[in-house]
């Protein structure tokens, strides 16, 4: 017997934090991440750990076990449960403003891409322009290379070099992808067009978040309420390791909640079957 989508269930995460609460989600597609960060959550594993890390206008981690309890100024980021997660990487899942991620080793040491088995951060970000989604960035500076060392094209270059004495960025910019671009293009033959998801586009202009990390690192879930909460916590004074000075302590609790209650209350819409 199949349950009806009124029926199901989902859990809610509440991370609960001195500038408010965040209310997130998990994804059903990232189900190793997802059993393990209830689990956690269960065991009262996150109760106490501090946001070790925040990085205005990029994002909040915590899950380290260290943090519990740590001395001020001492260096954070190393712990964990013991077991790295297998990557579950899905391009569906990106790093929008909100995003609930997983944090890992460098590539260097984890080319498997691996997750932490605790550690995680939230997505703030900032809003992209649409030619950062939009252009190959490879393709695009191969053909303004070409189009602007044409001797024949001198006249284009001094104009940019105006812009840059000027300190002009935005006109820089505007000339260089409205007025150059075509004509670097049909110069070169050089197509710098790049295919991007809509969905993508759209939430990162309006809502914001860290497009260069999408592939690299797990999404497995996403804010829904309490957004506002990233921006407190990032806005604090904090060290050159990016510890706030004051302790931003965490507690993390989870609830299974039928998902019709959850579209409900925080006006989040399930994918359709």
């Amino acid at each position: 017997m199949t349950t009806s989508a009124q029926e199901q269930k989902d859990y809610v995460v509440t991370i609960k934090t001195p500038f408010g609460n965040m209310i997130a989600i998990l994804y059903d597609e990232t189900p190793r991440h997802k059993a393990n960060f209830i689990k956690l959550a269960q065991e009262k594993f996150y109760d106490s750990l501090l946001f070790h890390r925040v990085i205005q206008g990029f994002m909040i981690q915590g899950g380290d076990p260290a943090s519990k309890g740590a001395k001020p100024g001492e260096m954070l980021g190393q712990g964990g449960p013991g077991y790295t997660i297998e990557a579950e990487i899905n391009p569906k899942f990106f790093h929008v403003k909100g995003a609930l991620s997983a944090a890992r080793l460098g590539d260097m040491q984890n080319p498997a891409k691996a997750s932490s088995g605790s550690q995680f951060y939230v997505v703030q970000g900032t809003k992209v322009n649409e030619d950062q989604l939009t252009i190959d960035g490879p393709k695009f500076n191969q053909a303004m290379q070409q189009f602007l060392q044409n001797p024949a094209n001198k006249s284009y270059y001094d104009t940019l070099m105006t812009f840059v004495q000027n300190q002009d960025k935005k006109g820089y910019e505007e000339y260089l992808m409205k007025a150059l671009r075509p004509l670097a293009e049909a110069e070169t033959g050089i197509t710098t067009d790049k295919e991007a998801d809509p969905e993508k586009v759209k939430a990162y202009t309006t809502i914001g978040g860290t497009p260069h990390l999408d592939g690299e690192y797990t999404v497995f879930g996403r804010v829904i309420k309490g957004l506002e909460v990233i921006d407190k916590i990032t806005a604090q004074p904090k060290d050159k390791s990016d510890r706030p000075f004051v302790d931003i302590p965490m507690t993390v609790t989870v609830e299974e909640v039928p998902k019709a209650t959850i579209e409900s209350l925080y006006k989040y819409k399930y994918p359709s079957p």
